[in-house]
């Protein structure tokens, strides 16, 4: 403020000075129009927006006038006396922080309602107790303002959970089936079986063949309960299509270990969209450019996708992660060289998996 006063000061002073130079024609015929313009800007503007300096300049240049002209500017002196008060409060006015009791910070308020997001089920009282948990003491009343404040119902049934939360419970128990065909350089139509868990999005080649007679379907059956009964995640539900391959003995085999045979119905392909999706996946980025000889080449072409798919390839639906490595993210790079990128080539080259060294 002192600098622009003191600049507004000197121009004003180079002003004077150039007035006095002048002829006295000149002066009046320049202070008729400076009298019009005025007269022109206060039927637009009613009350001018002065800054401090403006204010200076016009108290000190208003006491070299005589008191006959000073009713012709704006600047009155009760206007003058408004300036000084002005002063004087500000002076004697001292910082002061807010009453009340201090503010809740922002990170805790977003924590707040991330809490409550992600939990539908959870009230204001066990939202302050997971934080009393993390070491954050909040009163319940803070909590539950803060939820009223932001449109979230505090109470504990706030509404029910989505179709995304609904489906990502369901899918820890879920596994999907499903018939594909591939026609050979000999135009012989070879049919694969591939499973896939809805959870983590991990893909089995059941087996191959010309034939999916009844027998060689039921022992695909009776292969994949022996492979789940190693983990500790029992396959509640299995999402199938009405093919006549999939034949009693086939539902019969895994009902034994209690899985339950949900069948889509008839001409529904969304109704088993993931596993249908998969199978997409599978011709575009792998069998659609290529040539299949045989049943051994189809064989070992989709063993080496499927490690491919279920070990590096990247999936939307679980956050751009691999479906074997769901909690173990990769490291953040900040400044990547690319000195240190390596590449590694799949089926001769078709598909390129890259990584970064150390």
């Amino acid at each position: 403020m002192t600098l622009s006063f003191l600049y507004r000061a000197f121009c004003r002073v180079l002003q004077l000075i150039r007035l006095i130079c002048r002829s006295d024609t000149d002066l009046a015929v320049e202070v008729v129009m400076l009298r019009h313009e005025v007269a022109v800007l206060r039927r637009q503007v009613h009350r001018p927006a002065l800054e401090p300096a403006d204010r200076a300049v016009l108290a000190g240049l208003a006491r070299l006038l005589p008191r006959r002209p000073l009713g012709q500017f704006f600047v009155r002196p009760a206007t003058l006396l408004r300036w000084h008060r002005a002063l004087v409060r500000r002076r004697w006015t001292y910082p002061h922080g807010r009453p009340g009791r201090p503010g809740i910070a922002k990170g805790t308020t977003a924590l707040i309602l991330q809490l409550a997001k992600e939990n539908p089920t959870w009230g204001y009282r066990r939202i302050q107790g997971e934080l009393a948990t993390m070491g954050i003491p909040l009163a319940a009343s803070s909590v539950w303002a803060i939820l009223k404040r932001h449109g979230v119902e505090p109470s504990p049934r706030r509404s029910g959970p989505t179709w995304a939360e609904f489906l990502a419970a369901q899918a820890k128990g879920l596994m999907a089936c499903d018939f594909f065909s591939v026609d050979t350089v000999l135009l012989r139509r070879l049919y694969v079986l591939v499973f896939i868990h809805h959870d983590s999005r991990l893909v089995r080649i059941a087996g191959v063949t010309a034939k999916p007679v009844a027998d060689w379907v039921t022992q695909q059956a009776r292969n994949l309960s022996m492979d789940l009964a190693d983990q500790e995640n029992t396959v509640k539900f299995l999402i199938r299509d009405r093919d006549d391959k999939f034949t009693a003995s086939f539902d019969a085999a895994l009902a034994a270990d209690g899985t339950r045979i949900i069948k889509s119905p008839v001409r529904a392909p969304r109704a088993n969209a993931i596993c249908e999706r998969v199978i997409g996946t599978l011709r575009r980025e792998c069998l659609d450019r290529m040539i299949i000889l045989g049943r051994r080449h189809l064989e070992a072409v989709l063993a080496e996708y499927v490690e491919h798919y279920n070990t590096h390839r990247p999936h939307r639906s679980l956050g751009q992660s691999t479906p074997s490595a769901l909690d173990m993210p990769p490291p953040v790079i900040q400044n990547l060289d690319v000195a240190r990128l390596r590449r590694t080539d799949r089926l001769g080259g078709l598909v390129h998996e890259y990584r970064i060294v150390a």
